[in-house]
């Protein structure tokens, strides 16, 4: 699914990944983003870009974005989680 958020972008990065990659994720939720549902958990997604992909939650109070992991699109840590999603 595609993902596009019109407000303000206010993302939490609570593991301190580097602003380039938080200014990314906020370009891409603004912009419009595919996105993959966690079926394992509800409010979690994955986030792909070209690159790296990103795992986040929104609050479904509050609306609030919290960036919880990046990594390489085509790293091993990717593929095990595409698997496990399966």
């Amino acid at each position: 699914m595609v993902m596009k958020l019109d407000r303000e972008l206010n993302i939490e990065d609570p593991r301190h990944h580097s602003e380039e990659r938080v200014e990314m994720l906020r370009q891409l939720l603004a912009g419009g983003a595919r996105v993959e549902a966690d079926p394992k958990r509800s409010d979690f997604y994955e986030v792909g870009s070209g690159s790296e992909v990103y795992y986040i939650h929104i609050s479904p109070i509050t609306g609030k974005i919290v960036l919880l992991a990046a990594w390489p699109k085509d790293s091993l840590v990717g593929e095990v989680s595409a698997f496990q999603a399966a």
